[in-house]
C-alpha cells in the first residue's frame, strides 16, 4: 500500500451504512485513500523521489528539489 513518507498516512477502511426507514439495512466496506503525490524532495542532502500527501506539501514539511 502507498504511504506518505513524512506522516505515514495510508489507506484506511471502514463501514458505509445504508439507512432505510430509520433502520440500518446494509453495511458495506468503504475505502478512504489519502491524496498522495510523487515529488522530488531533498532528503539527507540529496534529491529523491518520495510519495507525500498533499497536507504535508501544503504545511511545508517537504523541501522540494528543483
Amino acid at each position: 500500500m502507498a504511504k506518505c513518507a513524512f506522516c505515514d498516512k495510508e489507506t484506511t477502511f471502514g463501514k458505509q451504512l445504508s439507512i432505510t426507514r430509520s433502520h440500518i439495512s446494509k453495511r458495506t466496506t468503504r475505502t478512504v485513500k489519502p491524496n498522495l503525490r510523487t515529488v522530488k524532495a531533498i532528503i539527507n542532502g540529496e534529491p529523491k523521489r518520495v510519495t507525500v500527501c498533499a497536507k504535508c506539501l501544503r504545511a511545508g514539511k517537504v523541501q522540494r528539489a528543483n
